[in-house]
């Protein structure tokens, strides 16, 4: 009788602690995991590949995104289109490509490195970079061409460059620069530093360096307006947040920086 005694009050446990775990299962108010950071990354790290004329606007709304999205981080990579294109095309591995003309995005397209189709988000047009108070009393697109004075600009791959060619052609005013930049970021810093009377620059670079050098716009410039297109890379490793990104770009917060800094809207 004591065995069987025990043995009923070992079912008799068993079967309560059966119940109790049910009841924590089925219970609504039982505790669930912690919600996934806003977008559903749960964390990670965004890689974005941008014109180097972009690099102040992208930084603050880098900034804004991470604020949205807990756990992550977004990497930028400033260089000329041409040049980001090219390490796409060689493999390397990125979320995002925002460039600063049509022509480097469509090779990126006809390289197969974009997914979908790419949308432009904003215009820029250039401007003449000069030094503080402007001493070499530059007036105009032609003045540039005035003897004694130090001019530098893009390479001809590069957007700012393709855009000076068109300027050039369009006003029949051929430039003798004293060299070619890889990024519009480079000719301003030659700007910047005395290396150089003048330079041709977008008007966000001169406007973002205000108080550092002197803008001169001219109307010739309304002749080159380059489009940015920004577009999913194919194969992202993070293609959900990439696709969050540029929304995020397309919409209220990424037009509103991007006015802010001297961008025009999409044409």
């Amino acid at each position: 009788m004591k065995k069987l005694a025990i043995a009923v009050a070992a079912v008799a446990l068993f079967a309560g602690a059966c119940s109790s775990n049910d009841q924590a299962s089925t219970n609504p108010n039982a505790s669930s995991a912690p919600a996934p950071a806003p977008g559903g990354s749960g964390g990670g790290t965004l890689t974005v590949y941008a014109a180097a004329s972009l690099t102040e606007s992208f930084n603050a709304l880098g900034k804004q995104f991470e604020s949205a999205h807990p756990g992550v981080t977004v990497k930028f990579d400033y260089e000329g289109s041409s040049a980001l294109v090219q390490k796409l095309d060689n493999g390397a591995k990125a979320d995002v490509f925002a460039s600063a003309d049509q022509a480097n995005m469509d090779k990126a397209v006809q390289g197969g490195v974009i997914d979908g189709q790419p949308t432009v988000f904003a215009t820029n047009k250039l401007t003449i970079a000069v030094a503080k108070g402007n001493p070499k009393g530059i007036k105009s697109f032609s003045d540039l061409t005035k003897s004694g004075l130090t001019v530098v600009v893009c390479a001809q791959q590069v957007p700012c460059g393709s855009a000076t060619q068109k300027v050039e052609k369009n006003t029949g005013v051929t430039l003798k620069p004293a060299s070619e930049e890889q990024d519009v970021k480079q000719v301003l810093a030659k700007v910047q530093s005395g290396d150089a009377d003048a330079g041709l620059v977008y008007v966000t670079d001169a406007t973002s360096a205000a108080g550092k050098v002197d803008k001169v716009d001219f109307p010739d410039a309304a002749g080159a307006i380059n489009n940015y297109p920004i577009a999913v890379v194919k194969d992202a490793p993070q293609a959900a947040l990439a696709k969050e990104f540029t929304d995020f770009v397309l919409g209220a917060q990424g037009k509103a920086e991007l006015t802010q800094i001297g961008f025009g809207p999409a044409q």
